[in-house]
């Protein structure tokens, strides 16, 4: 693996695209582009929720005895199955986030746009900063 292909280039990446995802969704101009949309922003949280468990099997590994915090191993290793808790219990909540999203892809399917007659560039609110997520 070659340092621009390194795990943590790919998350930022991955942290890239979706800032630039936020970006563009801000006004849309093909609503028929959303039924797509979704259905890889479903798939990309599944993989997300995957690799959180994936991480956190890493600190909930037997033998982790080269984790130390302060020079202590056991808290070292009590705080690495503090991570992974929390890296399970976030994969839960994007895993439950995924299954709504999926629902709204298929209900999605089902809406026909007439991009005729239409206005359809209404620009969607901004989100403030400091409430709720902010990618």
């Amino acid at each position: 693996m070659t340092t621009s292909d390194s795990l943590e280039a790919r998350a930022d990446k991955a942290r890239q695209a979706l800032r630039q995802l936020a970006h563009g969704t801000r006004h849309i101009e093909d609503p028929t582009q959303i039924y797509a949309i979704l259905g890889d922003l479903s798939n990309g949280l599944v993989s997300f929720a995957q690799s959180l468990h994936q991480i956190a099997a890493f600190h909930d590994a037997p033998g982790r005895g080269h984790v130390q915090l302060a020079g202590d191993a056991r808290a070292g290793r009590a705080t690495s199955y503090q991570v992974a808790w929390e890296l399970h219990r976030a994969a839960e909540m994007l895993a439950q986030g995924a299954k709504a999203l999926d629902k709204a892809h298929e209900l999605e399917a089902t809406i026909t746009y007439d991009l005729r007659e239409a206005d359809l560039s209404i620009e969607t609110p901004r989100t403030q900063r400091g409430r709720g997520l902010s990618l």
